[in-house]
């Protein structure tokens, strides 16, 4: 017995609330819908400037056009649908689907300017720059505020709480985890601030990009002023030299940064996955929920490696899209469309894993009694503290030792010790007395240097 039709992607199966809001934009119909406003617009533009006798359209047909962008729903979704299958060409069904509407409203008189002088790709870049645009700006950046927002909050909060550093997994110089979440803070906002400063490029200069068809029209226009014009109407960036297709450099440097959140992304997972194996975070049971179905203690960070695996997916549909959208053979090929198609599915995978990253961080809390006898049970990495204090004496003349960061190193490599054991040590060095005292004073919760200012860096 055969299943009924599933979906086959699990984006649009089980994880289809975490996601679903993207395919407001780039769904198919939501590619349809974009295409649909640059007909409507470009019709609307050339009666506006009443091209060809062209009459000007009154503000209520104006209205009734640009209706059938804010009314697109399933009626026109079905309409479309039943157009592609006589024309076997997408964008000629939207062409179609206007052309239908013109004469439902009377307009049919200018039914010749639907699609005018326009080659496919001339409707296709515009869709795809405002359907990607509105997807990063009104869906996945407001995702990721969240989750900076979040650690930006437990940064701030954490940030006097000393935690043993581990450089190459081994105790380390003490920090604070607030100012180890800072540092994402500040690596994600930067990334951010670039994605904010896309530039949204877009062509509507026909077949091969030479104004040909539009020349031969009306020799008499500045055809490359009215393309710039319309183009920077929608709010995109034109790009006046082109071949057939817009050359989609912006989509690969969006793509490349978005995949750079990613990585800086799964780089916090791995660190917070690590803290919570450290027990340096615990994490808060969800009532109801199954940590292991033979160990009934287990609680695992099944919401930081769920987003590793999607930040992975994401970064490697990011990358394939970037390397393949900037390669087309000579003027034209079909390449970057099959391509095109896939974004979705990319921005998903990370929309997915920053759906759980911010729920993961929602259930963490940190354990400051195990930071604290971490800390206690690794005083030998105040050694870097001693040798430097100690070549700081023997420079002021205060001390005859000739190489301190051997005798430290003699001391405390590889080495468990404790605090008596290293106030004795300091007692007997050769420093002036004030440097003994300072050092015996130290303790590893305290030798955490600016790590708890470093976090006024990220601002308010």
């Amino acid at each position: 017995m055969s299943l009924p039709p599933q979906p086959l992607s699990p984006l649009d199966g089980r994880y289809r609330p975490a996601v679903s809001a993207l395919g407001e934009y780039l769904s198919e119909a939501g590619l349809n819908r974009a295409r649909v406003q640059v007909e409507v617009e470009w019709l609307v533009y050339l009666t506006d400037h009443e091209f060809a006798g062209a009459a000007r359209l009154t503000p209520e047909q104006i209205a009734g056009l640009r209706g059938l962008v804010t009314t697109f729903g399933q009626p026109e979704i079905d309409e479309l649908a039943a157009l592609e299958a006589t024309t076997r060409h997408d964008v000629k069904a939207v062409e179609y689907l206007v052309r239908n509407r013109l004469e439902r409203l009377g307009l049919g008189r200018v039914a010749e300017l639907t699609h005018f002088a326009a080659t496919s790709e001339d409707i296709n870049n515009l869709s795809y720059a405002l359907t990607i645009r509105e997807a990063v700006t009104a869906v996945w950046m407001p995702a990721l505020r969240l989750v900076i927002d979040e650690l930006r909050r437990q940064a701030v909060l954490y940030r006097d709480e000393p935690m043993l550093a581990r450089t190459h997994g081994q105790p380390a110089t003490p920090t604070t985890m607030g100012k180890e979440l800072a540092v994402f803070v500040y690596r994600l906002e930067r990334i951010v601030k670039q994605i904010s400063n896309t530039e949204y490029l877009a062509k509507f200069s026909g077949a091969t990009g030479t104004f040909a068809a539009h020349l031969a029209a009306d020799p008499t226009l500045d055809w490359p002023r009215i393309s710039s014009e319309f183009v920077t109407s929608l709010g995109l960036t034109w790009n006046p030299l082109t071949t057939q297709i817009e050359s989609h450099d912006w989509q690969a440097e969006l793509y490349a940064q978005i995949a750079h959140a990613n990585r800086v992304l799964h780089n916090l997972c791995t660190d917070i996955w690590t803290y919570i194996s450290l027990g340096y975070f615990t994490q808060i049971p969800v009532a109801g929920a199954t940590g292991s179905s033979t160990m009934p203690h287990k609680i695992n960070p099944i919401r930081f490696e769920n987003a590793e695996a999607n930040l992975e997916l994401s970064s490697a549909l990011l990358d394939s899209l970037a390397q393949t959208l900037v390669t087309s053979r000579l003027q034209r090929d079909l390449t970057d469309s099959s391509t095109q198609r896939n974004i979705g599915v990319a921005l998903g995978h990370s929309l997915l894993a920053l759906d759980n990253i911010r729920g993961g961080l929602g259930q963490i809390s940190l354990n400051a009694g195990l930071l604290a006898a971490d800390l206690d049970d690794n005083w030998e990495v105040l050694g870097e503290a001693i040798q430097t204090v100690v070549r700081a004496e023997i420079t002021a003349g205060r001390s005859s030792i000739t190489d301190p960061y051997a005798l430290l190193k003699e001391l405390t490599r590889g080495k468990k010790i404790g605090q008596a054991e290293l106030i004795a040590f300091v007692s007997a060095l050769d420093i002036g007395d004030a440097a003994k005292a300072q050092l015996i004073a130290l303790t590893p919760a305290t030798y955490t240097g600016l790590a708890s200012a470093l976090v006024d860096h990220l601002g308010a």
